[in-house]
Order: structure tokens, then sequence, then C-alpha cells
């Protein structure tokens, strides 16, 4: 069974840190990429960094310098260290794993952890 595990989420002050981290375990294919996303009250889910599994980061405009991506392949762990945070950071971060077979990709996703920061 497929389980990613997020945790690290809370209430911070504006121009604080939060580092998240996230868990998988279960998944017998390979993994293509991994990757955040988050989820603002009304709006629409949107790609906050994804980390390919050579390495290569991809960062949303809104959080390009101050957000950074990184994988510990021992530990089947990524992390997502936010520093410089806004209240317009304040959101639900969903962690995504997708893996891929000769045939097809499959994409999983955590239950997301609340972000909440405050001005």
């Amino acid at each position: 069974q497929v389980q990613l595990v997020e945790s690290g989420g809370g209430l911070v002050q504006a121009g604080g840190s939060l580092r998240l981290s996230c868990a998988h375990s279960g998944i017998i294919f390979s993994i293509r990429s991994m990757a955040w996303h988050r989820q603002a009250l009304g709006k629409q889910r949107e790609l906050v960094a994804s980390i390919t599994d050579g390495g290569s980061t991809n960062y949303g405009d809104s959080v390009k310098g101050r957000f950074t991506i990184s994988r510990d392949f021992a530990k089947n762990t990524m992390y997502l260290q936010m520093n410089g945070l806004k209240p317009e950071d304040t959101a639900v971060y969903y962690c995504n794993v997708r893996s891929f077979t000769s045939w097809d990709d499959y994409d999983y996703w955590g239950q997301g952890t609340q972000v909440t920061v405050s001005s």
C-alpha cells in the first residue's frame, strides 16, 4: 500500500520559516518526479516546486528565491524549505509522487498539511 505522509506544517509569522517533509513508502515502480502543490481557500491547486529523479528542480514564480525543494533518497523523503514566508503562502500543501512504468505514469498524493502565515 502506497503511503505519503506529510509533516512540518503549522502557524508562523510573516518572514518566518518552515520545513515540510514528505515520507513515502510502498511505491514499487520507478519515480519520475516528486513535487509540492498547494491549494489556498477558494483557489485552484498550484504547483509550488518539483524535483526530478535526476535532481532537476522547478519552482512556481511566486516562491522562487524563497523556497527550496530537496530529496533524501536513503530516507525516501522529500523536503520543502520555506523561508521568507508571506501571508499569501497560506494554504494546504500536498506532496505528490509520480512513478512510471513503460506503459503509464502513476500519481500519488499525500493528505495535505496546513501552512498558515500571519501578518
